[in-house]
């Protein structure tokens, strides 16, 4: 399938939507209420910085909804706005944050139904609308949804979408494209279904294992057996690695991005020499600027005296599971809820420590005079945050066991 020449037919379409439709006012207005918080404008007004009693809340600099996000949640609103009787669909969840998906249940946007691992568009029928979310959606689910002849509102943030053409570019010059992401999730998904010949590495001990497999060869069975979800069908390790180009899930760590990108170049570099490089290698810088700046700004905040961390947003949200990773690198203590409800009753805190369930930990907050550090990710309400710290001071309030 010519990718490439169905996404520019489906831009022509009268019946796809890519830029929203003029209830920009109203909109807003409807968002600043339900997901904008005073008490997150106060803090940002002093320097990311609280003290009420015996708690001192440290703010990131950066956190919270990106414009890509945000942009994506407006469109929803919008399309329930301009299709006020039709019924509406979206592919997925919008964002990774519950409240807001939530938020557009209670607007009766339906999710559609996933059975058995697989989505289930049985219900779906000619003249619905179906909302694209911010991931992205494969272009297997776009051609479906548009051969039903459905209206299209497409919310893909614009960095995924850069990504998208990236790959698009690997597949027109014959190199593999070598993603740097979750296989199974939703924007990995989609981008995948863009590219030619792929292969997905999760982190740096994954990309190792591929250059040693460039540099010395092995066992292509065991390749296989590893990467047997991360492939495009019939990918072959000891044929289609001779010409690779870098791309990422766009919410995946920058620095280990970087190293990934690096140590393919210098593997690249190794095998086929400095003049031969470009023949073998290709690299587009696809890290998004909204993950980047988070991640820049908690690096920041954990090198602060911090005796915890609170990081907030979806557990199934990725870039939000990177901001925990990096305060617990720091040897921080940290906890990763998904909502103010998480904390309590009493000192108490539910939480998702990193690459495993949930958990509760009982007296998680110290006694006395604490430095609480708070980020969110990218998918995350103000309102959210506002509410966590609210809860954290209540509970300092009233005291907490020595």
């Amino acid at each position: 399938m010519d990718t490439k020449a169905f996404k520019r037919a489906l831009n022509n379409s009268q019946h796809y939507y890519r830029k929203g439709f003029g209830h920009d006012a109203e909109v807003s207005d409807q968002m600043q209420s339900e997901y904008q918080s005073s008490l997150i404008q106060l803090i940002r007004s002093n320097h990311y910085r609280l003290q009420r009693g015996e708690v001192t809340i440290r703010l990131a600099e950066a956190f919270g909804f990106c414009w890509g996000v945000e942009r994506a949640v407006a469109m929803a609103y919008e399309t329930r706005q301009h299709f006020p009787r039709e019924r509406i669909w979206i592919t997925n969840e919008i964002i990774h944050n519950p409240s807001v998906n939530q938020r557009l249940r209670q607007m009766q946007v339906d999710f559609i139904p996933v059975i058995a691992g697989q989505k289930d568009f049985s219900g779906v029928e000619q003249g619905d609308v179906v909302i694209l979310p911010a991931f992205g959606a494969s272009v297997q689910e776009m051609q479906l949804l548009n051969e039903r002849g459905c209206t299209i509102v497409d919310t893909t943030c614009p960095w995924v979408s850069k990504v998208w053409n990236t790959v698009e570019k690997h597949k027109k010059g014959s190199y593999t494209s070598i993603i740097h992401g979750k296989y199974n999730h939703e924007e990995t998904v989609a981008t995948s279904s863009f590219a030619g010949t792929y292969l997905i590495v999760l982190n740096l001990a994954e990309a190792q294992y591929v250059c040693d497999y460039i540099l010395n060869g092995g066992d292509a069975t065991e390749f296989m057996q590893k990467f047997s979800r991360a492939c495009s069908e019939g990918f072959d390790p000891d044929r289609d690695l001779e010409r690779i180009g870098i791309a990422n899930q766009t919410t995946m760590l920058k620095g280990e991005t970087e190293q990934i990108g690096k140590l393919f170049e210098h593997t690249m570099m190794k095998k086929y020499g400095p003049a031969q490089l470009n023949e073998h290698f290709l690299s587009f810088n696809t890290i998004c600027d909204a993950t980047q700046e988070r991640q820049d700004a908690m690096f920041k905040l954990v090198d602060e005296p911090l005796d915890l961390m609170v990081v907030i947003g979806g557990y199934n949200s990725s870039n939000t599971t990177h901001l925990q990773e990096i305060a617990v690198e720091r040897g921080i203590p940290s906890y990763h809820i998904d909502s103010a409800e998480r904390i309590g009753p009493g000192n108490q805190v539910q939480h998702k420590p990193l690459h495993r369930e949930l958990e509760v930990q009982q007296n998680w907050l110290p006694a006395g005079e604490i430095t609480v550090g708070i980020t969110s990710g990218a998918s995350t309400p103000d309102k959210v945050v506002a509410s966590v710290i609210e809860k954290i001071f209540a509970l300092k309030a009233v005291g907490v066991p020595q």
